[in-house]
């Protein structure tokens, strides 16, 4: 019995990871690429100024990764003083508008203080070479928890920062004014309080919220959020400047006589479209290429699961009166999906994993499904390709080699293959730019492959069976 549940599940396993190699749309069939299985608990992915995809990890590290050739180059590591513990972390990002003269990013990450109180800080960080010097702290020492932390930024056209806060737990925070917790902010890029916010000299936005998670603005201006319910509904909301969005008084609309009551007391907005159960839903974009036509315009948001456990990347077609007039799900077995961003080149999506459980830290992935058919020209993308490692076949049979295929940037330098756990089962000095390994020297089953050196991190899954 023992045995057969081994199999049962060895064959699942490679489910998950082959799965979904191709999806059919209306007109368009998307194929996949896994681009690098090397992350650690990845929050936060954007496609860079620099044409590179650019990572938060909530150990405490930015990373970039090139999405030719998966090499990943450590950019800001702050692992020392970021607390990383449950949900705190190193979370959200954001350019700077004049990123390409400025060369600043805004990060916000969790530490713990003096008297060991966890606070949130909000810091410019200035982009020199290959690395990221702090330049200015903008906000410092707001009280956060381990959990319903926050904290999703972006910059709007007329350059305010938005940023997100959780309740931190306490739900009376929410409806608090004097309180951060459970609201959305906006301030001016040197961290002062713009004149025009509908609460003075506060950086409040809005507020009555349990925990949101995804921040997107419009091209018509409308700014929309998501945010996790707590037992119920997650919302897709319309943020509106002074509005109440009800928590924890209400979860999801208003439709239980306590939460009319309330809502029509407190002039209550309510969401323009909540989920059956919580799903946690997470980030969103508006994907505006022609490369997935069946997708342009729509609104591409990330969602983890939650303790449902339907992950997915849903497409959610939005009314010029910014209501839900349709909802698709894709991509439910990649297992928890953290955030999505696009190449505005070839119109690729990039999926970023958080593993299949809530638990699962280890070799968290990147994941591109793109159209093969959609012609591109190649002269408008900057990043370099020079250095790569490939392998095939994938998946290999144990009686077959793997054929390893690398740059000379990896000459005298290792490469490693891990199980699913992290542990280390086969190490090897790369003496030529192509080489063999034998499977048997492994085993079976899924594995990552690592090679690294002074210019990156290249970490891909392989499954031998």
């Amino acid at each position: 019995m023992k045995f057969h549940l081994f199999i049962i599940l060895y064959f699942l396993s490679i489910n998950w990871i082959i799965s979904q190699d191709e999806i059919k749309l209306d007109s368009t069939v998307l194929l996949k690429r896994e681009i690098s299985s090397g992350l650690n608990k990845p929050w936060e992915i954007k496609w860079g100024p620099n044409d590179h995809i650019w990572v938060t990890e909530r150990p405490g590290r930015v990373q970039r990764l090139n999405p030719e050739t998966g090499n990943i180059t450590t950019i800001l590591d702050l692992s020392d003083s970021v607390s990383q513990q449950s949900e705190a972390g190193m979370l959200g990002f954001c350019f700077h508008p004049e990123f390409e003269q400025n060369k600043l990013i805004f990060i916000n990450y969790d530490q713990r203080n003096s008297s060991n109180n966890l606070i949130k800080t909000i810091a410019t960080y200035k982009l020199f070479q290959d690395t990221l010097i702090l330049e200015n702290i903008i906000l410092g020492n707001i009280p956060t928890w381990v959990n319903h932390s926050g904290c999703r930024m972006l910059i709007s056209n007329d350059k305010k920062l938005f940023f997100t806060l959780g309740d931190r737990f306490v739900q009376d925070s929410s409806q608090d004014l004097a309180s951060p917790s459970g609201k959305i902010h906006r301030i001016n890029l040197d961290g002062t309080i713009p004149n025009d916010n509908p609460f003075a000299n506060s950086s409040i936005y809005s507020f009555g919220h349990r925990n949101p998670q995804g921040l997107m603005i419009h091209p018509n201006g409308t700014l929309f959020s998501t945010e996790h319910g707590a037992s119920m509904y997650d919302e897709f909301n319309v943020i509106k400047a002074g509005q109440n969005y009800g928590w924890p008084h209400v979860e999801g609309v208003c439709n239980t006589n306590a939460e009319i009551n309330y809502c029509d007391k407190n002039d209550v907005k309510e969401p323009i479209w909540q989920t059956d159960k919580c799903t946690a839903l997470n980030d969103l974009f508006l994907y505006n290429h022609v490369a997935i036509p069946e997708w342009k315009n729509k609104v591409l948001m990330a969602v983890l699961g939650g303790a449902v456990k339907t992950p997915s990347l849903s497409v959610y077609t939005i009314s010029n009166n910014n209501q839900v007039e349709n909802v698709e799900h894709h991509f439910n077995e990649l297992g928890r999906i953290r955030d999505v961003c696009a190449n505005p080149y070839t119109g690729s999506i990039y999926l970023v994993t958080n593993g299949f459980r809530r638990s699962e830290t280890t070799f968290n992935s990147i994941i591109e499904y793109y159209n093969p058919d959609y012609e591109i020209t190649t002269s408008q993308i900057k990043y370099e390709t020079n250095q790569y490692l490939d392998f095939s076949p994938n998946p290999v049979l144990n009686s077959e080699n793997i054929s390893i295929r690398c740059s000379e940037d990896f000459i005298n330098a290792t490469i490693d293959i891990f199980n699913l756990n992290g542990k280390k089962v086969y190490s090897k000095k790369i003496e030529n730019t192509n080489f063999y390994i034998l499977p048997n020297n492994v085993g079976s089953g899924t594995f990552v492959i690592r090679a690294a050196n002074n210019n990156g991190t290249i970490t891909k899954k392989i499954i031998i069976q």
